[in-house]
């Protein structure tokens, strides 16, 4: 009878189309009562609006979020070694700041194109962005292997790639907070480690393949992994909560009263202004600053996206325990501090220690993001919409900040002006520390707890 009871009475308190994120005490409930998770035989699921944190299905959605991180970051994590290549060779003729457009252009899409995904993944359309942004993902680096022009190489390894990222990212992040809700952060977090092992596997794989292959063979093999990749989520990824039933809007006008979403949305576009500074420029710092090697240099990339790996998982392990928005401060101040000392890394010692530190934190500050979102989402019905609108806020911060870096720091590495460089890296992180902090502010006198 109580359970009856319960279920009516939240059915009743339940707006038409919206769906309700239970609390902990309701999901551990039902689990002791139904045992829906933990009983192979049963082949009942749970209602939409208990969440089943875990089980065979929630766990294959990690897998196929997984794989869809590895096509998606995983790949702008590798655009580095495109890039050496394109200004040594293909498009050797171009200047070197023309050709880092087409890597910004495919991160800013995966972020923009979310305007759109977003709300498409609210009303329904989640297999459609699927199997059409992975397509455009693999489509666009086939084609990427038969460019010769550098106008071709911006259509299909920036827009059409960009694109396809765009659709796909977005809904992997969503679709778990349907399947978790006790463990969300810690599966986001695991989803979200296929983009550091991806950045760590595929500069080795194109750098070996390029030079007995030639860069066409090299850019294939890639593109056939996608694709076999791209062949998991297909397979395995479902949505299992109804779409919202009402007239769906590109924009959420809830979130503009919302103060602790708001000011987590700015805090956002400064940190990610500036966190892949040290992505793009460790490299160039490493040699003219830091007596590293020629032949080193470029494993320091690797080595940010190693340490990012435990970035990802640690602090959204954390997380489930200790908050979402508090992990995200600990990950954004320390990203800030590492900056900040990075001026004073002289050697190849200090270097090593400093992408590995900074990966981990900054890694924990990618990967908590969506979870932060959902935290501060009043329901699951309008996780879609409001990444959406983070993701463009976002997505516009990642288009022009590591120009920016480039515009202060200067052509010639001789008189590059790297102290004003990091500085504004690191401001922007501070900047993004104090905004995040007011959110978790604002977020206490909501809610009344931490």
């Amino acid at each position: 009878m109580k359970e009856k009871d319960s279920t009516s009475a939240s059915d009743s308190d339940r707006t038409d189309g919206e769906i309700s994120i239970p609390n902990d005490q309701n999901i551990a409930g039902f689990k002791s009562s139904h045992n829906t998770e933990t009983d192979p035989a049963s082949n009942v699921d749970p209602p939409p609006d208990v969440v089943p944190d875990g089980g065979l299905t929630a766990w294959l959605q990690v897998l196929g979020s997984t794989a869809i991180l590895v096509n998606t970051w995983g790949l702008i994590n590798t655009f580095g070694v495109f890039q050496a290549y394109y200004e040594t060779t293909l498009l050797s003729s171009h200047p070197p700041s023309s050709i880092s457009w087409i890597g910004s252009t495919q991160a800013a899409l995966l972020f923009l194109v979310g305007v759109f995904a977003g709300p498409l993944y609210d009303a329904g359309y989640f297999r459609h962005l699927l199997i059409t942004g992975m397509f455009l993902i693999v489509f666009g680096q086939f084609m990427t292997s038969l460019c010769t022009e550098y106008w071709q190489v911006l259509l299909a390894q920036g827009f059409c790639m960009g694109s396809g990222m765009g659709m796909t990212f977005l809904p992997s992040a969503a679709i778990l907070s349907q399947y978790f809700a006790r463990h969300r952060a810690l599966a986001l977090g695991i989803a979200s480690a296929g983009s550091p092992v991806a950045g760590t596997v595929f500069p080795i794989i194109f750098s070996k393949l390029e030079k007995s292959l030639g860069f066409g063979w090299a850019t294939r093999v890639i593109a056939f992994i996608l694709l076999g990749m791209s062949a998991i989520p297909v397979a395995f990824m479902k949505t299992r909560v109804p779409p919202h039933k009402g007239k769906k809007s590109l924009v959420d006008k809830s979130l503009f009263k919302d103060g602790p979403y708001l000011s987590f949305t700015a805090g956002g576009f400064f940190a990610f202004l500036t966190l892949y500074v040290p992505f793009f420029y460790i490299t160039l710092y490493g040699t003219s600053q830091a007596s590293v090697t020629e032949s080193f240099a470029p494993y320091l990339v690797t080595l940010l996206n190693a340490g990012s790996i435990f970035g990802r998982i640690i602090p959204n392990a954390l997380a489930d325990r200790f908050g979402c928005l508090n992990l995200m401060l600990v990950c954004i101040s320390g990203s800030a501090i590492l900056v900040f000392g990075w001026l004073g890394v002289k050697n190849l010692a200090g270097s090593v220690v400093f992408v590995l530190l900074y990966g981990a934190f900054s890694g924990g500050v990618v990967s908590l993001t969506p979870s932060v979102v959902v935290e501060l989402s009043p329901d699951l019905s309008r996780v879609g919409t409001r990444m959406g609108f983070g993701f463009i806020v976002s997505g516009t911060a990642v288009l022009i900040g590591t120009p920016i870096a480039g515009a202060v720091l200067g052509g010639e590495s001789a008189n590059a002006r790297w102290v004003p460089t990091v500085l504004y890296a690191a401001c922007g992180l501070l900047i993004a520390t104090f905004l995040y902090s007011t959110a978790r502010f604002l977020q206490y006198r909501k809610k009344g707890g931490w």
